[in-house]
């Protein structure tokens, strides 16, 4: 754990360090919060390549350590030291400063940002976490996305998965964001646990998400209110399920109090519901690691886009170099296609919308897309000769996005409206709005033009095989529509006229996702992944495999194969099918092997299947052939379940 911990300090750090170079102007704890979104970014990106060359080992590892100290040969060069130093003693004396004059404010924002962690903490604590009856989330929504992570990690950690090979999908290339895996299997190879590996860097990276949203806002709208409305407006995202609650209510013998104390279910999102936008960390950060680490990578992006255009325009000759800025920029937004392949297309295409509307600007628009493009290419080409995935299920016609369930069609406006409360109704006002002293400035307009593409685009087509999963498209828009709606709530509180009406609706934005988030922290969900008999099977298949072996086991999202990093012939197609990738064949080939059917020992030799896992999801779902295995070797064998070896390990053996 300490080891772990120093690492992503170090990283940390290292990337604090960096921001002195390419912007002068940024606080410090807003530099911090760069740095640890770039610094962990990098770190996972310098542990992947080296372990291209070395493995992920002692080596390797130590390597990546190693590279964490570069930046601090910046401090050589006197004018740098000076003016890292000058900056944080300036922000040393400031901090003295508010807290002798303005304290109940310094405390109010010292309360914030701790209440606020205390909150990433127990919702990521929830997130995954083991006793005696197994290992367990505390997150319906992360039910299906945990044991494939799980399965990620363990796969470079302990089956040396470099290059990536699909672990759910023996094989074929790993198409898939892993980057975030990557940096979790090198805090295991320090000695930490996989569920602390998981742990930490995303407390990390949601705490550098919150703070990038309340200082990205501050430079758009130079409000300190809505810098602080915006992480709530992000972290507690929902819509009108709220309301379900005074239903609820009105039906259920026990108060209100007792009713939180024994919710049932989510209220931003449901299946089959007209609920389907969710709140952001029970359904993105916590389930999607990958989009954990690309949204505050991608907002240093957009930070440093927005102050290379104001310093352009103002020719402020002691601020950061527009040029460098946007190199600096184009370096981080080239790292994520193997972090987060939607948020490298989003930023892309804003860059690319950007450039034609601030055209007076190309030459800092083409040192983006020049260093961009250098990083960014030998990942876009590693992901794009997959060859197994179907391309065409990334695309195509389908309007309304998901307003259309299993048992209704919905109004796409009234789904919208339910899905997202009074976020658009306040946005447009924000948007359309131009009075005297309430009128957004014509730069920012501009700026936030192209992210409406983010609303519109995946509204009309499919930019994913699962259709829900173009909201990692939508979720751009909302996080560039934040900056402005705080603005407006901002506005309305500090108007004793409106000040009820904004509270009001602040409020109403926020309840939804603050009872989900509410229900996440508080420990009171329970949903079982492994049971303690999954556990002890896969210590046997550590045991007795190869860290490179190929175990056949039932297409199913929990198996106990997920936790040794052994290579699955299929995991769950519900996985694979979010890829892009067919797995029918592989399903009915699998049953065809269980089964012992006259082709069963060629299909083992065809998919150069080493073991085989008969345990009680076999049982259920499988016509096992008792009479064919036995003529197998049983390598191991634990309560509920059998390992079998196959010829092909026998005769490599021999």
């Amino acid at each position: 754990m300490l080891a772990a911990c120093l690492l992503l300090v170090l990283a940390t750090v290292s990337g604090t360090l960096l921001t002195f170079r390419y912007d002068r102007s940024a606080p410090l704890l807003a530099r911090v919060c760069m740095g640890a979104a770039t610094g962990l970014a990098l770190l996972a990106m310098e542990g992947y390549l080296l372990a291209l060359a070395f493995e992920l080992n002692a080596t390797s590892i130590a390597f990546a350590m190693a590279l964490q100290f570069l930046p601090g040969m910046l401090v050589v060069n006197a004018a740098f030291r000076q003016r890292a130093l000058t900056e944080i003693r300036s922000a040393l004396q400031s901090a003295r400063t508010a807290f002798r004059e303005r304290p109940l404010r310094s405390q109010a924002y010292i309360l914030f940002y701790c209440a606020i962690a205390v909150v990433l903490g127990l919702v990521f604590s929830a997130g995954v976490y083991e006793n005696a009856d197994g290992i367990f989330t505390g997150i319906a929504n992360n039910l299906g996305d945990l044991p494939l992570h799980m399965q990620v990690i363990s796969s470079f950690a302990q089956g040396n998965n470099f290059p990536p090979e699909d672990p759910t999908y023996a094989g074929v290339r790993f198409a898939y964001p892993f980057l975030s895996d990557v940096l979790s299997a090198m805090l295991v190879k320090t000695g930490t646990t996989l569920i602390n590996a998981m742990w930490l860097p995303n407390m990390l990276l949601a705490l550098s998400l919150t703070g990038m949203m309340h200082y990205w806002t501050l430079l758009l709208t130079r409000s300190r209110l809505a810098g602080f409305i915006a992480p709530l407006l992000v972290l507690f995202s929902g819509g009108l399920g709220w309301t379900w609650i005074l239903m609820e209510l009105h039906n259920s013998d026990g108060g209100l109090v007792w009713l939180l104390q024994h919710l049932t279910h989510d209220y931003t999102i449901g299946p089959d519901s007209i609920l389907r936008w969710g709140n952001s960390l029970t359904t993105l950060f916590v389930p999607q690691r990958s989009i954990l680490m690309g949204i505050p990578l991608a907002l240093v992006v957009f930070c440093l886009w927005w102050k290379s255009l104001d310093s352009a325009e103002e020719k402020n000759p002691g601020g950061s170099s527009p040029n460098f800025a946007m190199i600096a920029a184009g370096i981080f937004a080239g790292l994520l296609p193997l972090v987060h392949a939607h948020s490298f297309l989003v930023v892309m295409g804003m860059a690319a919308c950007l450039t034609i509307i601030f055209r007076k600007q190309w030459k800092a628009w083409a040192n983006f897309f020049a260093a961009a493009l250098v990083v960014a290419l030998p990942q876009v080409l590693w992901l794009s000769h997959t060859g197994a995935v179907n391309a065409q299920s990334y695309i195509g016609w389908y309007p309304g996005w998901d307003h259309i369930t299993h048992t209704a069609n919905y109004n796409v406006a009234a789904f919208w409206l339910v899905n997202t409360g009074f976020f658009i109704p306040v946005l447009l006002i924000a948007l359309l709005v131009r009075e005297e002293g309430f009128a957004l400035d014509r730069k920012l307009l501009l700026f936030y033009l192209p992210f409406l593409l983010c609303f519109i685009v995946p509204n009309l087509t499919r930019v994913a095989p699962w259709i829900w999963d173009n909201i990692k498209v939508l979720f751009y828009w909302y996080i560039a529509s934040t900056p402005l709606v705080a603005w407006a709530l901002a506005r309305g509180l500090k108007n004793k006229s409106w000040r009820w009406v904004a509270g009001g609706a602040l409020a109403a934005m926020l309840l939804s996702g603050a009872i989900d988030v509410f229900h996440a922290a508080s420990g009171e969900a329970a949903f079982r992944e492994f049971t303690p008999q999954d556990v002890a099977a896969a210590r046997l298949i550590m045991e007795k495999s190869a860290p490179r072996a190929l175990v056949l086991h039932a297409p199913i999202w929990n198996s106990a194969v997920f936790l040794t990093g052994r290579r699955s012939l299929l995991g769950y197609p519900g996985w694979i099918a979010s890829r892009g990738l067919n797995s029918r064949q592989r399903e009915a080939d699998i049953q065809h092997i269980y089964s012992g059917l006259p082709d069963a020992d060629a299909l083992l030799r065809q998919y150069h299947i080493d073991y085989v896992l008969i345990g009680p999801a076999e049982q259920t779902s499988m016509r096992i052939n008792e009479p064919f295995w036995s003529r197998y070797s049983k390598v191991a064998e634990t309560p509920g379940y059998r390992l079998y070896k196959t010829s092909a390990v026998e005769r490599a053996e021999r």
